[in-house]
């Protein structure tokens, strides 16, 4: 897309509506560039007044906003060039186009010019950044940087304390919380909804359960991204009494909360109470969305029969929700369940998008079903559209290997799962050795790495 300046007939085509902006002053090129209208703002942004700032953090913004994020730093680089000095919106724009280019060494050049002109201790500056230095995984960086602040508010403990979470960091996340309860700023909402998130494990429940201590002395519990955050917790913990009476004192349950307890029921096995829920769902008049049913059919199909099955898949029709690959993967598995192979034909065959989650449901049902070689043209098929198969699609294809007593085949393809070091998943590792032992090679199921 060229960016240049524009050519003089596209600037006469263009005239009367570019005197009108160019009159009309600043503002209203700031609307046309914050509104989409990039090409039309690029013929006015040079005939305007460029020596300042302003025009350049407009232009900008505005290509950032279409998601075109190497443009805008070749912006930036002109408007460096061009000897303007960039303030305080420039480099929050440009930080989000480096974030969005997930380009770190771009980053520190932009921190750089920033301590040039004098804005390290911005604390808004600072927190884009160290969001920006912990989405690119430089977490260093980002506690480096927040350790020179000396006025931290708000935004800015948690941008850290979210950036160790999403790092998977959850010693210093948990740390980095306990210095922020200990000084002057104290938590909320989006703190705690955050240092929630990593609570699930058996190691740090306990101090999950001092921090629901904490939310309702705070008056936060049943704050809606708090009380989603703490019944993901229980429910990963298997508490569910904990999660539901939790679910019952909340004054207002959305959508996400709804969809917190049906998924706890099903990872949890408790698929009678699942069918409940969601019947209280439904009466409630809350929509449910694709991801309510993706979570929801594993428990129909313990129940239910596959005309029930047919209603729900009617429902979703009916009511357009969308399907996204989760959705159309549990249809499929439900469908298979039922052995009812053409129905999961036609929701494959009429997906516009299929991904390793869609496949490896397809090479699961077929190898339950006893198809094997559909099942293995299926995984040739994702190979040929260069998708990557993770541990549960290799997982779910060895069996198929078994039934077909094709073991030269499954030991090619074994010998490029060490490669990629995914032998290493036990369940993976189980495949390959229930393919040798059916295979009649005992003696290569006893040395399966």
């Amino acid at each position: 897309m060229d960016f240049g300046r524009p050519q003089a007939s596209s600037c006469r085509d263009h005239c009367q509506w570019n005197q009108q902006t160019v009159s009309s002053g600043y503002k209203d090129f700031g609307n046309v560039c914050l509104s989409g209208r990039i090409m039309e703002a690029r013929n006015v942004f040079y005939q305007l007044e460029l020596q300042y700032a302003l025009p350049w953090n407009w232009m900008i913004g505005g290509i950032i906003l279409m998601g075109w994020f190497e443009v805008a730093i070749t912006f930036f680089f002109k408007m460096l060039c061009s000897g303007i000095s960039p303030g305080e919106y420039t480099f929050i724009y440009v930080i989000k186009a480096c974030s969005g280019l997930k380009n770190a060494r771009l980053g520190k050049f932009v921190h750089e010019r920033i301590q040039l002109v004098g804005g390290k201790d911005d604390v808004y500056l600072a927190s884009s950044l160290i969001k920006s230095y912990a989405n690119d995984g430089c977490i260093h960086d980002a506690r480096c940087l927040f350790d020179q602040i000396p006025l931290r508010d708000v935004v800015l403990w948690n941008v850290m304390i979210d950036g160790y979470v999403k790092n998977g960091d959850a010693n210093n996340a948990t740390e980095m919380f306990l210095k922020m309860k200990n000084s002057d700023i104290k938590p909320n909402t989006v703190t705690f909804a955050s240092i929630l998130s990593i609570c699930a494990s058996e190691a740090l429940i306990s101090f999950g359960t001092q921090l629901h201590g904490l939310t309702v002395s705070c008056g936060l519990e049943l704050d809606s991204p708090v009380a989603n955050t703490l019944l993901s917790m229980y429910s990963k913990r298997k508490r569910l009494s904990d999660a539901r009476k939790l679910f019952d004192l909340m004054p207002q349950t959305d959508l996400v909360t709804w969809n917190g307890m049906i998924s706890g029921y099903v990872q949890n096995g408790f698929m009678s109470e699942t069918m409940h829920i969601f019947r209280e769902m439904v009466s409630a008049r809350v929509e449910p969305d694709s991801i309510t049913f993706a979570s929801f059919l594993p428990s129909v199909t313990e129940f239910a029969s596959l005309k029930h099955n047919k209603e729900i898949h009617g429902y979703i029709i009916r009511h357009g929700v969308p399907l996204d690959v989760f959705l159309k993967s549990a249809l499929i598995d439900v469908y298979f369940k039922y052995r009812n192979v053409e129905m999961e034909h036609m929701i494959f065959n009429q997906s516009t998008t299929v991904d390793i989650v869609v496949c490896t449901a397809m090479i699961s049902g077929f190898v339950l079903n006893g198809m094997n070689i559909d099942a293995l043209e299926i995984f040739r098929w994702l190979l040929k559209e260069k998708m990557k198969p993770n541990s549960l699609t290799l997982a779910s294809v060895f069996p198929a290997f078994a039934g077909l007593a094709a073991l030269r085949l499954g030991k090619e393809l074994h010998g490029n799962v060490i490669k990629n070091g995914l032998h290493r998943k036990c369940h993976v590792g189980s495949a390959i050795t229930d393919m040798c032992a059916k295979c009649g090679r005992l003696d290569l199921a006893q040395v399966v790495p």
